[in-house]
């Protein structure tokens, strides 16, 4: 091992061997995982096919008809790039926060290098590297498609495509390095009261901010019939932000539509201004946070609680300590609500709710989702006030169904399919205790259904009241969604007993397993023509006269949808429940 450090105390070896142990690993669990269940390989490999297929289609078809504007078209396209990276930029920075925090102080792999003789930058620059490809394998995958669309629209050179991925290879590596720092500073001064105090004003600013900015200005009947210019300067005015020069998306942005248009060298420019800034950060992350990080984790490992700097949290401490069950606030709150609950799964309940709440980087994920469909969700009301046509309020209303639906199955796939799998190797002391595994299965089927449906029936309750439907609509919709919520459920916590992992602690590796990947396919292909089918079978979006027999048949259709895929696998888990081994 010491064989590996060269004069300046560097250490490659140790890094090369990191990233050849842990590669060897995943090519050997998906070789394994290929051939345990061809069929399913071969399911998934067609949905990403068809993902990729689809997305290319739909883009090629958007972009088609915003070119097709005499005049406008080329301006609507460069501000809708501008936009899509500057918002994506955001969105990468905030993942990459979440998971270098998870990767670098909440991961056993994480404490256990850090007891080994090791430098704590060669393990901070593996979790770098490990943190950044996890959070940005999804957006290449969404933006792939795009850009190649964006390249048979704008009959690019064939050069355009390997600049392009050089470009955006380079791109993720500013939002890791922001992220990383980010989740170091968060660690070192969490505790802090004065840190406390700056991060709730400045979160609380920036909303008031993003509220202020993006109040809505609706345009007249006179401007819309007169003044298309007018009116098109006034929506694009609160988009020019998003080509400010220092931001790293305009660089990118800039660098693709250059290039597509020939003009090589101001591309080439700012092709450089990318690579210029990523070799700069870069460097100083590889060589100047391993410090940090050593002293960051020695903090997190070290304090007892956050809250430690504030009077009440201490005052709260000062009490002596005993073990009582059932006088906690938790227990007293599950014995007063679910008094008719059976003891014992009340006690499971409480202790899921704690591990959940205990985990920060679990509830401040679903915080985000749910921040961002919420966000989503009250801007639902500036459509009204466009939209005069019925059919189309009707579309936005199922594509609105489609979006709190897919952030569902979002959430449990991320959330609900791990809980069995979060057991780990102590799951024979739950499968021991007399209530049983199966009845420890369906405690956390119904905590996690009844929790996300308060939550998704609120949103799709208020968005659809902010679209102005009617009240029998809003009760069609949240009826759907409620469905839905049970289904999701089922699906991920009877795939997550088939397909378990007991070996990773990590929720995020878990999900990013065969049964994860699974799980999250299904999901969205049961969305997908559940949406279709409701939508085909309203009587609203059809032009010809309304069919009852259609949207009967839509209806069962979309009930026994539901059913069998929240039923089977849940049931199909509960039996293997039954012939389980520790």
């Amino acid at each position: 091992m010491a064989k590996g450090f060269d004069q300046a105390g560097v250490a490659p070896g140790p890094l090369r061997l990191l990233f050849w142990v842990n590669a060897l690993q995943t090519w050997r669990r998906l070789t394994s995982v290929c051939a345990q269940s061809r069929l399913l390989s071969a399911l998934i490999g067609s949905f990403l096919a068809g993902y990729l297929v689809l997305s290319f289609w739909l883009f090629y078809r958007g972009l088609r008809f915003v070119a097709a504007f005499p005049g406008l078209g080329t301006v609507l396209t460069e501000r809708l790039l501008y936009l899509l990276f500057a918002f994506l930029f955001v969105l990468l920075l905030l993942s990459n926060l979440i998971i270098s925090y998870t990767n670098l102080f909440r991961n056993r792999e994480a404490s256990f290098l850090l007891s080994l003789p090791l430098p704590p930058q060669t393990i901070f620059r593996w979790k770098f590297f490990e943190s950044t490809l996890l959070a940005s394998w999804a957006f290449v995958f969404l933006i792939a498609p795009l850009l190649a669309a964006f390249g048979m629209i704008r009959e690019v050179p064939w050069h355009f495509y390997p600049v392009t991925l050089v470009l955006i290879g380079l791109f993720i590596i500013l939002p890791g390095v922001g992220g990383s720092w980010c989740a170091l500073n968060l660690a070192r001064y969490l505790d802090r009261r004065a840190f406390q105090i700056a991060a709730l004003t400045f979160a609380l600013g920036l909303v008031a901010l993003v509220a202020f900015w993006w109040k809505a200005q609706p345009a007249s009947d006179e401007m819309l019939e007169t003044r298309v210019l007018a009116v098109l300067d006034q929506l694009l005015q609160k988009t020019k932000f998003a080509q400010f020069p220092f931001l790293p998306s305009y660089w990118l942005s800039t660098s693709v539509l250059q290039w597509a248009e020939g003009v090589l060298n101001l591309a080439g420019f700012f092709m450089l201004v990318l690579l210029s800034n990523v070799v700069f950060f870069g460097f100083l992350s590889f060589t100047r946070l391993g410090k940090l990080y050593y002293e960051a984790a020695s903090q997190v490992q070290s304090r007892a609680s956050v809250w430690g700097q504030w009077e009440w949290f201490r005052s709260s401490r000062r009490e002596p300590w005993t073990f009582a069950y059932g006088k906690g606030g938790a227990e007293r709150i599950a014995n007063g609500l679910l008094a008719w609950v059976q003891p014992d799964t009340r006690a499971l309940l409480v202790k899921d709710a704690r591990m959940f709440w205990r985990d920060t980087t679990q509830w401040g994920q679903s915080v985000l989702l749910f921040g961002l469909l919420a966000v989503y969700v009250i801007n639902l009301r500036h459509f009204t006030s466009q939209i005069s046509n019925s059919f189309w309020l009707q579309l936005v209303s199922y594509l609105n169904l489609g979006a709190c639906s897919l952030n569902l199955a979002t959430l449990t796939t991320r959330f609900v399919y791990p809980q069995f799998s979060l057991e780990g190797r102590r799951l024979w002391i739950i499968g021991m205790a007399p209530m049983g595994l199966a009845r420890v299965v369906k405690a956390k089927y119904w905590l996690a259904s009844c929790t996300s449906l308060m939550v998704t029936l609120s949103l799709i309750v208020l968005s659809t009241y902010l679209l102005k439907m009617s009240w029998d609509r809003i009760a069609f919709f949240g009826s759907v969604i409620a469905v839905m919520t049970f289904t999701l459920n089922g699906l991920a916590a009877g795939l997550g007993v088939l397909y378990p992992n007991f070996k990773e602690g990590n929720p995020s590796k878990i999900v990013s397993g065969f049964g994860g990947t699974f799980c999250l396919v299904l999901s969205f292909l049961y969305i997908l023509g559940s949406v279709l089918m409701l939508a085909f079978g309203s009587a609203e979006m059809r032009t010809e006269a309304p069919s009852q027999e259609l949207a009967l048949l839509s209806l069962i259709g979309f009930i026994m949808l539901s059913f069998v895929l929240g039923w089977l696998p849940l049931k199909l888990g509960l039996r293997r429940l039954n012939g389980f081994e520790f």
